[in-house]
């Protein structure tokens, strides 16, 4: 068993200002990769500023990035952080800017290189550092090595081959307080994907589970404010927060499996949001697994069946999908054989058509 996780976790409020020394010792001259306005509108890039500011930092700002970012989008960062002489990169939002930022860490080392290099498996790169400041509660992406990028190329999404772990994540619920409830929600299921497929995989261990029975726990105690009965306030912020962190920690040990495949398509081709299209899945794919772990799962987050969870995720994050499209969605993750032998159970062409049969659709 491989348990690996380098990333130095600040988790508290106004950990962005207690630990900007930790911060600005990343380098001289920062590159901050976020959104167009959520970081503005929620506090966090004032507050990076201002640690920055105070230790004498330079620093340069990218605010295009989108979301599902693409490899176009990473180039288009990495000439901007080479002619600014950046050595450090700070993500700050979601998974689409922490994400890029790590790809982006990849490029600015190797300047020289075409984009190509993010998915080239017989290379090597170097980074630069990476701080990631996440602002929602789904991907996890400031303590795993992941970054899905976009690619218009071959039009799915996919991972960089590389490995990349933020180097420090500072992770502050207050950033939640005035999110949009449409993005929390999405955001909630993405991680209660991540730590559902986390637990139904192949490559699950002790350690990596330890992570997913906190995290579920966690995610559990915020249903009341995720099925409305409830107002947002700063503890359950931080416990959804805190949750997807344990999801990501799951996930870099074991990654993700069969549903984040089949969500691919309908992000892509569907513009469907990546946490909606992925939480489509989890009834399914859950209801396939073994009866313990089925158990196990369903007793933690609170539900009597794998039909009320699936209720309960289409009730928070309502899609319309078409049979067409989930059919393509399947179709690709027949043809991608590393998410398929990421699911402990055999997941051949009857149990693929089974889980998207099973789908439900509203709003």
């Amino acid at each position: 068993m491989i348990f690996y996780m380098p990333v130095k976790v600040f988790s508290e409020e106004n950990c962005v200002t207690a630990h900007s020394a930790e911060l600005a010792a990343l380098g001289t001259h920062a590159l901050i990769v976020t959104g167009r306005s959520s970081s503005k509108k929620n506090g966090s890039l004032d507050d990076i500023i201002t640690a920055l500011e105070t230790h004498k930092v330079k620093y340069t700002l990218f605010d295009e990035v989108e979301e599902n970012p693409s490899a176009e989008t990473v180039m288009k960062a990495r000439d901007i952080g080479v002619n600014c002489g950046v050595d450090f990169v700070i993500g700050v939002g979601g998974g689409s800017p922490i994400d890029a930022a790590k790809a982006i860490a990849v490029m600015i080392k190797s300047p020289e290189s075409s984009w190509e290099l993010m998915f080239d498996s017989s290379a090597s790169p170097l980074h630069i550092p990476v701080a990631a400041v996440p602002t929602t509660c789904g991907t996890g992406s400031e303590v795993t090595g992941i970054s899905v990028l976009t690619r218009h190329d071959i039009h799915t999404k996919m991972s960089m081959v590389h490995k990349v772990f933020p180097d420090i994540a500072l992770c502050d619920g207050k950033y939640l307080m005035n999110a949009p409830k449409k993005v929390i929600a999405n955001t909630a299921v993405d991680a209660l994907g991540h730590l559902i497929e986390s637990y139904i995989n192949s490559a699950a261990s002790p350690f990596s589970r330890m992570s997913v029975n906190e995290g579920l726990a966690l995610w559990s105690s915020c249903k009341p404010y995720l099925s409305g009965k409830e107002e947002l306030t700063a503890d359950t912020a931080k416990k959804l927060l805190t949750a997807s962190t344990f999801g990501g920690m799951a996930i870099a040990v074991t990654g993700t499996s069969v549903p984040h495949g089949l969500s691919y398509t309908l992000t892509y081709e569907g513009n469907i949001p990546h946490g909606a299209a992925v939480g489509l899945f989890q009834s399914g794919y859950l209801r396939r697994a073994e009866k313990s772990d089925r158990e196990h799962i369903l007793s933690l987050t609170g539900f009597g069946n794998t039909d009320e969870l699936g209720s309960f995720i289409a009730a928070l994050s309502p899609v319309n999908v078409s049979r067409q499209l989930l059919e393509r969605a399947a179709e690709s993750v027949l043809n991608n054989p590393r998410k398929l032998a990421s699911c402990p159970y055999k997941a051949d062409k009857e149990v693929i058509l089974d889980i998207i049969g099973g789908v439900i659709c509203s709003g």
